[in-house]
């Protein structure tokens, strides 16, 4: 591959290079894409099957809600799983000097 000297070219000449990268990648992941898409098609047909075929038939994954586990102590409707960001009223809570186990849900 040839050497480009950058410090050598224009901001233009910078941007419209910044441009073509930027599209010359996008085309080798669009055409590395489509090879994928062929073998898989390809080993799908070996198996009597079309891609899909196949696509259809995959078991869809369940999100499971998580049960909340902390609840605010003034209002137990409003709750937290645990897991996120953290509340506004856990992280009052925490500078205010108490600790998670405060707002434990049976606690």
């Amino acid at each position: 591959m040839a050497e480009i000297n950058l410090d050598a070219l224009s901001l233009d000449a910078l941007k419209q290079l910044q441009k073509d990268v930027a599209k010359a990648i996008a085309d080798f992941e669009a055409r590395r894409q489509r090879e994928a898409i062929a073998a898989v098609e390809a080993k799908a047909r070996e198996h009597g099957f079309t891609f899909a075929e196949l696509a259809a038939a995959a078991p869809a994954k369940k999100s499971t809600k998580s049960a909340p586990k902390y609840q605010h102590p003034e209002n137990p409707s409003i709750t937290w799983t645990g897991k996120g960001r953290q509340p506004e009223w856990i992280k009052d809570g925490l500078e205010a000097g108490k600790s998670l186990d405060d707002f434990l849900i049976g606690s």
